[in-house]
């Protein structure tokens, strides 16, 4: 008999497929890439290509330990196929880790050309399974370098042909999400003078800011960077500055934005909020099962992670057959009729906003994944 701690770690949820397993809760591929001389420890990790080849950013951050990094990686990956799903896009979800701090220059692990060339000969060794973009730690610069090695790879700079900064649209998408979350929680669609909480001003969270700034809500930021607090700070002097995240949550909220890592949303952070809504653009925001549920029996509304910040991963996919911002955009906007569907789903049914919101993704993903089965010859999904 398979004991309990072989049955919940990495191997266990790579190979998940009895009926045991979680609806999503098992992937495709685990690929892991390690190149001596530049230093490349990285997890590959594909979810699902039951819609398309599988699209996710490439995240570089100093992991604590290599299982650690995989995992983030499996989390990240299952993200990625629910949030394409529900934009509409004709793709599969993955992601990829690098281990290593791209903050330092001298140390294994840094961010280099030889391991970004290194970690894209990877990518392209799947073939077009996988195609990359940004995430954290990532920025377009280094997308471009790793297309020198590789054909699959989006968020690449405007004179690559590129549609830049994926991070615009992000906040664009979630702005958008968050006004969808005011027409239902107050009947109308602004957030003009609502006082919101976003924690994380970095890539994505000082777009949104400027999104929120400029529709006349009252606007309170905290990051562990000051020096992305000081930008802030620059370019909209009237935003106030909590010390930290949990003086954040605390304070009189009406909508808390979490914009920076996972797991943001813990037991004792749901127990602490005065928000009456959460809606931002961190991945896995949901540090466990069942908070979904916590939030909803406080009374708190909370917009799927995966739903609201798919403006990104709409914009570099855009880019796949040309990009044309405008286009992009359009698309990023429908976010927010997507995410009243989810809202009425959720209470037509009785359950939270995430649980509709993951059976939309499911049910498009079987559905498609089925008829994919059918017309490609020679494939087949059980």
């Amino acid at each position: 008999m398979t004991d309990v701690h072989e049955r919940s770690g990495v191997l266990h949820r790579i190979f998940a497929s009895d009926s045991a397993a979680a609806p999503g809760d098992s992937h495709e591929q685990v690929v892991l890439c390690h190149d001596r001389d530049s230093g490349l420890k990285a997890v590959i990790a594909i979810h699902s290509t039951a819609l398309g080849p599988a699209l996710g950013g490439t995240r570089f951050h100093p992991y604590a330990s290599e299982e650690e990094a995989v995992q983030d990686a499996l989390n990240l990956a299952r993200g990625m196929s629910y949030k394409n799903a529900l934009a509409g896009l004709d793709l599969g979800g993955g992601k990829a880790v690098i281990i290593g701090d791209p903050a330092h220059a001298t140390e294994g692990g840094a961010k280099t050309e030889a391991l970004l060339r290194a970690y894209g000969r990877f990518v392209q060794s799947l073939g077009g399974r996988y195609i990359t973009a940004c995430d954290v730690g990532t920025y377009v610069a280094d997308m471009d370098v790793v297309a020198r090695e590789c054909d699959f790879v989006t968020g690449r700079s405007p004179e690559y042909g590129g549609a830049g900064d994926s991070s615009v649209l992000t906040a664009f998408g979630v702005f958008q999400a968050m006004r969808a979350c005011a027409r239902h929680r107050w009947g109308a669609p602004t957030l003009a003078g609502r006082r919101v909480g976003v924690a994380g001003v970095g890539k994505v969270g000082h777009y949104l800011v400027g999104h929120l700034v400029e529709e006349g809500a009252q606007v309170v930021v905290t990051d562990v960077n000051a020096d992305a607090v000081a930008r802030v700070r620059a370019a909209h002097p009237g935003v106030e500055v909590a010390a930290d995240a949990g003086a954040l949550i605390r304070a009189n909220l009406d909508v808390y934005a979490p914009c920076a890592l996972g797991g943001a949303l813990d037991d004792a952070t749901v127990a602490g909020l005065t928000a009456t809504v959460v809606c931002g653009a961190a991945n896995n925001q949901l540090a466990h099962p069942g908070v979904e549920k916590d939030l909803a029996d406080r009374g708190i509304l909370y917009a799927p992670d995966y739903l609201v910040n798919a403006g990104g991963v709409i914009q570099v996919a855009d880019e796949i057959g040309g990009f044309v911002f405008d286009r992009a955009k359009a698309k990023a906007a429908r976010i927010y009729d997507t995410t009243l569907e989810i809202f009425a789903r959720a209470q037509a049914d009785g359950v939270p906003p995430a649980v509709a919101a993951d059976r939309l993704a499911e049910r498009r993903m079987a559905d498609i994944g089925r008829l994919r089965s059918i017309l490609v010859p020679g494939t087949r999904r059980d």
